[in-house]
Parts: C-alpha cells; structure tokens; sequence
C-alpha cells in the first residue's frame, strides 16, 4: 500500500510518516519546498516538492506515484493569519483541497481530511461528529467548506477533526503551546496564558495512531481524534512549568477579551471520541503522559 501526505513537513506530517514507516508502509510526502524531514530516501519512503495550490504540479505527482491512499493535512492553519489574508486563506484551504481531491478521485482509492474544532462556535463545547458545524473565524469557515467537498467525493473519504494539537517536533517545525511555554519559561520571559477557553489537547503521536488505524480499516466518515482530558490552555501551561520544573510564576492567568486578534476563537470545543474508540480501537494517552514525550 502507498500513502501519499500533503503538509509532510509539519508536525502531524512528521509523525505520521514516522508511525507508518514504522508499519512498513510506502509513504509518499509531499510540501512546499525543500524537504525538512529527519528521514532518508529508501524503498519505502520518497519526498516530492508539491504545492498544493499549484494545479500542474499537484497532478504531476499523484499521476507520477498513484497513492492508494491520500492524507490531506496541508492547510493555511495561523488563525490571525487568515483573517488578515482571506484570499491566500482560501486558496490554501479550499481551492488547494478541491485539487488535490479531484486528483484523488482519478489516481487513488481512498482519501483522508484533517480538519479542526474550529469548525464548531464553542457554545456547547463536547462537540460529536453529527454536532452542527458554525465557525467564528475565516479558518473555520475555510475548514467547513473544504469538508463538505470531501463528504461529495466519489472516492471513500473520511474527515478526521482534531483538536490543539502538541508535541514534540522532530525537525524544523514551528512551535505548539507546549514547545512555546517551556521555551518561554526557560528563558525567563513572563508569558500570559488564557483561562476561560477549553479544548481536549491532542498528542501528536496519538493524531497519527487514529488516522493510520483509520487507514488500517479504511474507516469511512467524520471521525473526532483527540486527547482524553478537557484543560484550559492555563492549566496546560502549569502542568508544563510543574513538569519541567520551571517557575509557574511567570505565567499570568488572563481571560480571552486580554488579547486583540483578527480571528475569533471559541471559548469551548473539545471532543467526545466515543465514536473513534468503538470503531477504530483509539486510546489517546492522559495530557501527563504526553508531557513524557518530550523528555530528551
């Protein structure tokens, strides 16, 4: 089986690539520019410079490598940013994933999507897969356009949303909460850290198990890969001075309205993941046992 990934040079890309070679299977990755992957070029592993929003190149390498199977999780994800560049945004987000999905249906068999919480208001928090999607933000709203591309797709399609995803970067991949608040509190710089918003922290390394048993079971449907505990980034930022042994001093709990962004962000998502626990056999590691993972 071959798998081809969009965005491999990211953080979900990384670890993804990471967890199915470790299955033998032959993987595709494809980014913007030059590879930034900790991995060598073998049988069963081969890197393409693709942009997504680049319709020649797109179709080149799906008619070069013909993936059975396609795992979209390219995207323009900066909230600010793409409320301050909604034309870039959307090229990225909608007109990038209806390429790559139209090249899908020709070269391959199955295709995956990987969306986010953002694609809910955060009235209700809890969120199901049937929960009615209203975005806040541009992100959000690009997100739910590009699902409801996939959900016509006459290929199998699944949607797997996920929610603050953190862990440990491999190589050359920008910063996630836990990453920032380390370094910040390391380097003794002050930090203000938002209390009133709620979300199930996903590790990366658990992000990767649910799509590769996904692609193991060649699930169908929208799926909800998170982590198992609902924190406020706060006491994200807590348990990582605690663990880290850092000074919790420097961190100044603060509500939402303290920061000034383009781009709304909901106050509570979070996800049920009863759905993926009962049909792909998903087990997401506590928020403790994530912080293990940076050790080194």
């Amino acid at each position: 089986m071959k798998v081809l990934i969009t965005g491999a040079n990211g953080l979900l890309g990384q670890h993804l690539i990471k967890q199915l070679l470790y299955q033998q299977v032959h993987v595709i990755a494809t980014g913007r520019g030059i590879q930034r992957l900790p991995f060598e070029p073998s049988p069963l592993y081969t890197y393409h410079t693709m942009d997504i929003t680049n319709a020649l190149q797109v179709y080149a390498v799906m008619e070069k490598e013909r993936p059975d199977v396609v795992v979209h999780a390219a995207a323009m994800t900066q909230v600010d940013d793409c409320e301050k560049y909604p034309q870039q945004c959307e090229t990225i987000n909608v007109q990038g994933t209806s390429q790559v999905l139209t090249d899908a249906e020709t070269f391959s068999s199955y295709f995956i999507y990987v969306s986010t919480d953002f694609v809910f208001d955060g009235e209700k928090g809890d969120y199901t897969e049937d929960d009615e999607l209203q975005p806040l933000s541009w992100y959000g709203f690009t997100k739910m356009q590009a699902e409801a591309m996939v959900q016509t797709s006459t290929i199998p399609w699944a949607i797997v949303r996920t929610c603050l995803v953190y862990g440990k970067t491999l190589q050359g991949t920008r910063s996630n909460i836990i990453t920032w608040v380390r370094d910040s509190l390391q380097e003794k710089k002050p930090i203000k850290v938002v209390s009133d918003q709620w979300r199930t922290p996903t590790h990366v390394e658990d992000l990767a198990m649910g799509i590769a048993l996904m692609i193991e079971k060649k699930a169908e449907g929208v799926f909800h890969i998170a982590g198992k505990d609902k924190l406020s980034p706060y006491l994200m930022a807590l348990e990582t001075a605690k663990y880290f042994q850092l000074d919790a001093g420097m961190i100044e709990k603060v509500d939402a309205s303290t920061f000034s962004q383009p781009g709304r962000r909901p106050l509570k998502t979070g996800f049920v993941i009863d759905k993926a626990r009962k049909e792909l056999g998903y087990e997401p590691r506590s928020f403790a046992e994530g912080l293990q993972s940076f050790l080194g």
